[in-house]
């Protein structure tokens, strides 16, 4: 799939980016969402990143969430079902061309919560290593400059080791 990429410094608005778009999420989704979380690198304070908020909804249920397909469609976004990853339900904004953000909704338990989490604290906990996974994604966004597959490819293997690293950091409690 050729798609551009793009990745920016650290833009110190996401957060509040993210705080905006959980309210809108929370007001249309009512009940269903029993919790909202910022992310992907946007949430990591320093961390070059895409311009593309990522969101960790975590639904009721998806028999509930799928029903709510009409107010997320309201608030501009499109439903991808799963997407390449079992139990999950996956929201894009904007497109291919101009998306902004993104919604990955699970339900409780799911081990994917934890896993997305746990790698967001420990690359807030650790700048050392949000500096070299932010290397990293620039220069593969050099490199492959219209060419997502390539660019995600690229971070899989640092993004692993990251993610064992997180969950053997996990705090405690």
């Amino acid at each position: 799939m050729m798609r551009n990429v793009v990745v920016v410094p650290y833009d110190a608005n996401w957060p509040e980016a993210f705080a905006a778009e959980a309210r809108e999420l929370r007001r249309a989704l009512q009940s269903v969402a029993l919790g909202i979380h910022h992310i992907g690198s946007t949430s990591v304070p320093g961390l070059a990143a895409k311009s593309v908020i990522d969101i960790l909804l975590v639904a009721a249920s998806h028999a509930r969430l799928d029903a709510s397909d009409a107010a997320m469609v309201a608030l501009g976004y499109e439903p991808r079902s799963e997407f390449g990853i079992a139990g999950r339900r996956f929201f894009v904004k904007g497109g291919d061309d101009h998306r902004t953000h993104h919604v990955h909704a699970f339900e409780p338990g799911h081990r994917e919560i934890a896993k997305h989490v746990d790698f967001r604290d420990y690359l807030r906990a650790k700048p050392h290593e949000a500096q070299r996974y932010g290397a990293l994604k620039l220069e593969l966004a050099r490199r492959f400059p219209t060419d997502i597959e390539a660019y995600m490819d690229g971070k899989a293997a640092l993004i692993a080791e990251l993610q064992q690293r997180a969950v053997r950091w996990r705090p405690s409690g």
